[in-house]
């Protein structure tokens, strides 16, 4: 991934855990777009490996627990 690439997608996780989501937006999409598809590729791991980074969460959520509809004898 280019340097200007992870710096952008960087900014915008900062400016999301700040709630300006707007710009964000408007520095990401361009980088997003004007990827190729490898940098494509390596956008989508980043995004997927750093999602806390735009939550500002520190642990991941548990996952619910999930229960039956109804119980069968």
């Amino acid at each position: 991934m280019r340097p200007s690439t992870l710096r952008a997608l960087k900014r915008a996780a900062e400016l999301t855990r700040q709630n300006r989501l707007t710009e964000a937006v408007l520095i990401a999409e361009p980088v997003i777009l004007a990827a190729d598809s490898y940098e494509g590729d390596e956008i989508l791991r980043w995004l997927a490996d750093h999602a806390a980074d735009f939550t500002g969460e520190t642990e991941p959520k548990p996952k619910p627990e999930t229960k039956p509809d109804r119980e069968t004898p």
